[in-house]
């Protein structure tokens, strides 16, 4: 299979689909690889670097549009790269649909079958090309909440573990999963107030048996979280429904009752974000403030470290994207149910329900888009 790897274009991403060690396996099992020249340069890896692998370089994203078979990114298309996917291609990248109308009609448009890293599962119902990237952006939501907690970055100007004779600021973490779980357990080394809010009672009590008292549990309920939240120097969204939507859960006029300089990050911002005054930002202006409420909302947050997020990712997508490459998509997603929970579009229609659902498309059943 002649395999592409286009430049990431999105505002300060520095990732990139394959890593020449990926690059390696790929054309060990006899693929072609074509990268885009500097495509991995954010991560320390040259054009050389490529060819020694074994991939050819190629002047132009164009180049890789026109001609490969299945194109692996890491972000989302945008809109001058969805216009170049045609019909028969395969797409293997994060999609984040649901929020997205304008490039779900793009992909729907372009005919291109697209796998989405972020709804591919596991036999134990985890989303493992999710993960790697939830932990590193539930690793980076304590670094970055903290610079934001600063005077001079429109913050309540507080030292995120406090000092000896002053209180630590309190953090609160909306959801235990991967995310949620991750940014805890860096919260808390840096000396935080921690508590982590989830209607998982399994899960909290998971929590609570690993970090014990330096990492506070507590049901959501409505009452409890208001007054969580309420009291927080700094709050982070680390709510996942796969696929869909994230839910709004804290609304504007609450957001008037939280404290003066207190800090969101809402990490579920690729998915549209739980909070209702979530919008999406860059790391070229990674904050905005509303009814003093400092938002974070990077929708990209690992491309700031990119090394680490690529290595990560490719531990995570290599397996899946050698089976794309050896069998074929169709006959690969025939014989692993959980790469086919990945498929999100094929041939003009969506076949993830949960993207039909949120953006009033049909949804075309799994069987008959492999059948």
């Amino acid at each position: 299979m002649l395999i592409g790897v286009p430049k990431e274009i999105k505002n300060h991403e520095y990732r990139v689909g394959l890593t020449p060690s990926s690059v390696r396996e790929l054309t060990a099992h006899g693929h072609t690889v074509k990268i885009e020249t500097m495509a991995g340069a954010g991560i320390g890896c040259s054009d050389e670097d490529y060819v020694a692998a074994g991939a050819e370089i190629v002047g132009t994203a164009a180049e890789i549009f026109t001609t490969a078979e299945m194109v692996i990114k890491v972000k989302e298309p945008q809109k001058v790269e969805y216009e170049q996917l045609r019909e028969g291609q395969l797409l293997f990248t994060y999609l984040h649909l649901a929020p997205d109308p304008d490039q779900t009609a793009g992909l729907i448009k372009s005919g291109v079958t697209a796998i989405a890293y972020e709804t591919v599962t596991d036999r134990n119902g985890g989303l493992p090309l999710l993960a790697p990237m939830s932990e590193v952006a539930g690793r980076m939501a304590p670094q970055v909440g903290a610079a934001a907690l600063q005077k001079a970055n429109g913050g309540r100007g507080m030292l995120l573990g406090g000092v000896p004779g002053v209180a630590p600021a309190k953090v609160v973490v909306i959801g235990g999963g991967v995310v949620g779980t991750n940014a805890a357990r860096i919260a808390a080394g840096m000396g935080a107030d921690v508590t982590i809010l989830d209607k998982n009672v399994k899960r909290l009590t998971y929590i609570d048996d690993v970090f014990g008292p330096r990492i506070k549990t507590q049901y959501a309920t409505i009452d409890d979280t208001e007054a969580l939240v309420f009291d927080a120097d700094m709050v982070v969204g680390a709510v996942l429904i796969p696929g869909a939507a994230a839910p709004k859960l804290i609304r504007r006029e609450q957001l008037a009752r939280m404290k003066p300089g207190s800090v969101i990050v809402d990490v579920a911002i690729d998915q549209g974000g739980c909070f209702e005054t979530s919008k999406a930002t860059t790391h070229a202006d990674p904050t905005y403030i509303v009814d003093d409420v400092v938002h974070y909302c990077v929708a990209n947050m690992p491309g700031a470290v990119a090394r680490t997020s690529t290595f990560a990712l490719n531990n995570a997508t290599l397996p899946f994207a050698l089976a794309l490459a050896n069998k074929g998509w169709k006959q690969a997603c025939k014989e692993d149910p959980h790469l086919a929970a990945g498929l999100n579009v094929h041939n003009g229609k969506i076949t993830y329900q949960a993207v039909a659902d949120a953006l009033g498309y049909d949804n075309l059943p799994l069987d008959k888009a492999l059948s």
